[in-house]
């Protein structure tokens, strides 16, 4: 097996369908570039509830997941910055070779009044951005 790559795949995670979908290319796409996974999950934490928040059963489901792919992995979650910026800040910082997000359906007037984490993420990033619809 080739040498790991030295520039990390990064994942803006989200215990959703849509964040399933992007689990699932992200693994892939690592295993293919040999590359290691940061999983960033984030929240905003505006709300007591907060569905893209991953809890802590979550998280451990999730870790499982990643080390029955034999992935080298960190998952990073982070309460209280804006998800946007707290992805493109660790992909910048560990000079990520790819995000990967999943996508869902917005509105036009949701988009306006709310932003967009992907948009932001799409129209901003420094590496390439692989996205996924669930």
């Amino acid at each position: 097996m080739p040498n790991r790559l030295t520039r990390p795949l990064i994942l803006g995670y989200t215990p959703t369908p849509q964040g399933e979908a992007a689990l699932e290319l992200a693994i892939t796409q690592a295993q293919l570039h040999n590359a290691a996974l940061v999983v960033v999950n984030v929240s905003r934490a505006e709300s007591y509830v907060d569905t893209n928040l991953a809890e802590d059963s979550q998280l451990k489901a999730l870790d499982n997941i990643l080390q029955a792919s034999g992935l080298e992995h960190e998952i990073i979650q982070h309460i209280g910055r804006d998800p946007a910026t707290d992805i493109l800040d660790i992909a910048n910082s560990r000079e990520a070779a790819m995000i990967v997000l999943g996508l869902r359906r917005r509105s036009a007037v949701g988009k306006l009044l709310l932003g967009s984490t992907a948009q932001s993420i799409l129209l901003n990033a420094d590496c390439p951005v692989l996205t996924i619809r669930a």
